[in-house]
């Protein structure tokens, strides 16, 4: 299987998921105050995951794409491959073995 390699905005992302869950968290419990301009801050990190989150199928859809361009191909050369035993067999009796 070929795995891909995290991109440093991979890191970016996850570091502001764990950010966000963990302000969320101090916020419940009462840890943290913030005046109300600051408390829109996690929604801009909500944004920016869903950018994310948006950059990650894109990718996942042109991988998918190729798959099946790979899987198109290959059913071509099994045809091809058929069609060739299938002029073999024409040309060559003794090889027709059918039980």
């Amino acid at each position: 299987m070929n795995y891909k390699k995290f991109s440093a905005w991979d890191y970016i992302a996850w570091g502001i998921l764990v950010f966000i869950v963990l302000w969320l968290i101090l916020k419940v419990v009462g840890v943290i105050n913030t005046p109300l301009w600051l408390e829109y801050s996690p929604l801009f990190g909500a944004v920016y995951l869903a950018g994310w989150a948006m950059s990650k199928l894109d990718r996942v859809t042109d991988d998918i794409k190729e798959v099946k361009d790979e899987i198109k191909s290959s059913k071509d050369e099994i045809l091809f491959v058929k069609t060739e035993v299938e002029n073999i067999k024409e040309k060559c009796s003794q090889f027709d073995c059918q039980r």
